[in-house]
């Protein structure tokens, strides 16, 4: 990409979207287009379209998404589909109806079968049942795939597809009830730890385990893509390890320094026993992450420690 070309990051507010605006700064990109929610509604094909229109972006980080944990996806599943197969079908259909270069679609991990074999290939999609308790929103991120396939196929598009392992790091989420595990944990240890509790209750069993990228190295990982990347099939992000829920709450109230006990809700669900990234594709064009699993967590509590009266409202 030259440092002058018109890139649009779609959510740029959001977790992945704020990392990939800070890289691209960092590499002196110049010309970055962004709209908040309330200047564009990218639900709203008439209002995409008059963007796309009047922007001309030539490359598209598609990072924007309604996102959630097991509780918000079991909870508001319409939700979940429409407003992502929204969202995607207007930012992939404007990009080729205005002749954007290139666009990156930001899938996810939860595309894959519930019982996928592990760890898990970018072939194994659509093989096997998904989970049910996010079946809505990963039906809706593989319909954003095939929509990206679908349009190189028949137009000749340049749209690449990132499926990527669970994310964390700075500007997450940390509702506890629309948050992801990580994030949870910390809000959960960290309150506890202020209010002197006895015991934190987790969901579930601690038995899944789960693989964390940091959100940094996701937007190295999206950029090399975009300047390395042009097949049709997606690409898997991950860190390459896993690491069990319980193992992953042990760390975090290490970290936070909380001192109380767990108890494991065993009538919550756990999802997807294991979900761990086959990362062979991207680490053999020459990409592999950076930052640890302990270090990462600790910059994303020093980052809430900042900002937590604005995120614990």
């Amino acid at each position: 990409m030259d440092k002058q070309a018109r890139i649009f990051i779609a959510g740029h507010k959001g977790l992945v979207g704020t990392a990939l605006i800070n890289q691209l700064r960092s590499l002196d990109y110049q010309n970055l287009i962004v709209a908040t929610k309330e200047e564009l509604d990218l639900r709203d094909p008439l209002a995409v379209d008059a963007f796309f229109a009047a922007t001309q972006p030539e490359y598209i980080f598609l990072a924007a998404a309604k996102v959630g944990g097991i509780h918000a996806n079991n909870t508001y599943p319409a939700e979940f589909i429409y407003d992502n197969l929204m969202i995607q079908t207007n930012v992939i259909h404007n990009a080729y109806k205005y002749q954007a270069k290139k666009l990156l679609f930001l899938g996810s991990s939860c595309i894959y079968p519930k019982y996928a074999p592990q760890p898990i290939r970018e072939r194994y999609l659509m093989t096997g049942l998904l989970e049910p308790t996010n079946e809505a929103y990963a039906i809706a991120k593989i319909v954003g795939i095939k929509m990206c396939q679908s349009y190189n196929r028949q137009y000749g598009t340049n749209f690449i597809t990132v499926m990527p392992s669970n994310l964390y790091g700075p500007f997450d989420n940390f509702d506890l009830e629309t948050s992801h595990v990580l994030p949870a944990l910390i809000r959960k240890f960290h309150e506890a730890k202020v209010n002197k509790a006895s015991l934190v209750e987790l969901w579930g069993s601690g038995s899944p385990r789960r693989e964390f990228l940091h959100v940094a190295d996701l937007a190295s990982a999206c950029l090399f893509l975009m300047e390395h990347y042009s097949d049709n099939e997606p690409v898997n992000v991950g860190a390459g390890f896993d690491i069990s829920i319980a193992e992953l709450a042990q760390m975090v109230k290490k970290i936070i320094g909380y001192h109380g006990k767990i108890v494991w809700d065993s009538s919550k669900p756990d999802g997807t026993p294991r979900k761990l990234l086959d990362i062979r594709k991207i680490t053999g064009i020459g990409w592999k992450p950076k930052l640890s699993l302990k270090e990462g967590i600790k910059q994303t509590y020093e980052w809430f420690l900042a900002n937590k009266e604005l995120i614990t409202r």
